[in-house]
C-alpha cells in the first residue's frame, strides 16, 4: 500500500474568511479614530464585520472556514454573533454627545 508524500502534513489553513473579518474590524477602528462624530459608524463596521464572521463560520465547512475555526462551529458562531450583536446594539443605544 503506497502512502501519499503529504500524508503526515497538517492541512493547509485558508486565511480568507478570517482576513475578511479582520479587514472589516480594522476599517471600523480606523473610521472610529478619524473624529468624534465617526465613532458610531466605526463601531457599526466592527460589529458588522463580526456578524459577517459568524455567518461565514455558519455556512462554510470546517475545512473552508480555515483560520476562522477556533472551537466547534456552534461555539464560534455564538461568540462571533453575540459579540457582533452587542457591539452593534451599543453603537445604536449610546446617546449622542453634546
Amino acid at each position: 500500500m503506497a502512502t501519499r508524500p503529504d500524508a503526515g502534513a497538517p492541512p493547509q489553513q485558508r486565511p480568507w474568511p478570517l482576513l475578511v473579518v479582520v479587514a472589516g474590524v480594522v476599517l471600523g477602528l480606523v473610521v472610529s479614530v478619524l473624529g468624534e462624530s465617526t465613532w458610531r459608524v466605526g463601531a457599526l463596521l466592527v460589529g458588522g464585520a463580526l456578524l459577517v464572521g459568524a455567518v461565514e463560520r455558519l455556512v462554510l465547512s470546517d475545512r473552508a472556514a480555515g483560520l476562522l475555526q477556533v472551537r466547534g462551529k456552534a461555539f464560534d458562531v455564538a461568540v462571533l454573533g453575540l459579540t457582533g450583536a452587542a457591539v452593534v446594539a451599543l453603537a445604536l443605544v449610546v446617546p449622542p454627545g453634546r
